[in-house]
């Protein structure tokens, strides 16, 4: 298929969005936000507010809803605007969380690993021999695609205290130094790989009885953390990397998602999950507070049709438990 939309000035953007119905309050502040941030990034917060219009297959004959260019009646593009302010102090507050917890994790893994052995990660022993022996479609296993992915860590750093390892204490990391060139993913595949015994363990310490339930979290976390580290949009997104949830009654929040596909495929699952964490990381945080402030100054539109903090995922009655 050959792409056939051609290049387009700012202006010409601008006119393209007043066509299809897009109101511009002040012509000039929109030109600058598309200068400086992109119609592209800019499309995906007002792609919510075009008319939807019913399309019956041809061959089917299956009635289903599909968007038009069109913009619903007073949609402003001061409404997507507000939206990617909101999304982006939205995840400026995920960073931060996901920064405690990723350090937090880190010391645990070393800290109960380097107990056994000063260089366990490098060790498949160390590891389960199911998880970290898993095979992929290049042959190699799960713990050889991460040594791969840990070396090359190592050696694009250019932290001094990897090359002071590297020459007074010969090429191998210790564990408990090691994990500071850990990425979120990094972190999160060796402890799927880590024996079940310290796997719960950990999960233990975090509130967490099952430790699949754990490891499944710090999966979509590691997730979350791709998004938000390439600034891309999460206020509405539907997560592809779900977390599973504890069994009823073990962790009291979580019963509210259970049995909500709708619920579990939103972001607010995946911000409830940090706040559980960073509560057991820093009990006196006020991280979920502001979260929730944050929330609850979801823009208003001038659209008609409009949009609310639900498309985030929030459950009935979550502020009572919050």
């Amino acid at each position: 298929m050959n792409y056939n939309r051609p290049w387009k000035s700012f202006a010409e953007q601008l006119d393209l969005l007043k066509s299809r119905g897009m109101v511009m309050t002040d012509e000039a502040a929109a030109l600058s936000y598309l200068e400086r941030i992109g119609y592209y990034r800019l499309s995906a917060y007002w792609y919510p507010f075009r008319v939807f219009q019913l399309m019956q297959d041809p061959k089917t004959k299956q009635i289903h809803q599909k968007r038009t260019n069109q913009f619903v009646a007073n949609t402003q593009f001061l409404d997507a605007v507000n939206l990617y302010l909101f999304d982006k102090a939205l995840r400026l507050m995920i960073l931060d969380a996901l920064e405690r917890i990723e350090v937090a994790i880190r010391v645990d893994v070393a800290y109960l690993l380097g107990k056994r052995d000063t260089f366990a990660h490098l060790r498949i022993a160390e590891l389960h021999p199911g998880f970290a022996g898993k095979r992929f479609h290049s042959g190699n296993t799960a713990h050889q695609e991460w040594l791969t992915k840990y070396t090359r860590l190592v050696d694009r750093s250019k932290e001094d205290f990897v090359l002071h390892y590297r020459n007074n204490h010969g090429p191998d990391l210790p564990i408990w130094v090691a994990v500071e060139v850990w990425d979120f993913g990094a972190m999160s595949q060796l402890f799927a790989m880590m024996k079940v015994p310290d796997q719960q363990a950990i999960a233990t310490k975090y509130g967490v009885q099952d430790w699949r339930v754990f490891q499944s979290w710090l999966r979509s976390l590691s997730y979350l953390r791709n998004l938000v580290a390439h600034h891309s949009r999460v206020w509405n997104r539907n997560v592809i990397d779900q977390p599973k949830l504890p069994a009823h009654g073990q962790v009291a929040w979580c019963d509210g998602f259970i049995g909500k596909n709708d619920l579990i495929a939103k972001p607010f699952l995946l911000l409830a999950i940090c706040r559980h964490l960073v509560l057991r990381i820093c009990p006196g945080t006020v991280w979920h507070h502001r979260v929730r402030a944050h929330l609850d100054s979801f823009p208003g539109q001038f659209s008609d049709l409009k949009r609310s903090v639900t498309d985030v995922g929030t459950p009935a009655h979550w502020e009572t438990w919050w």
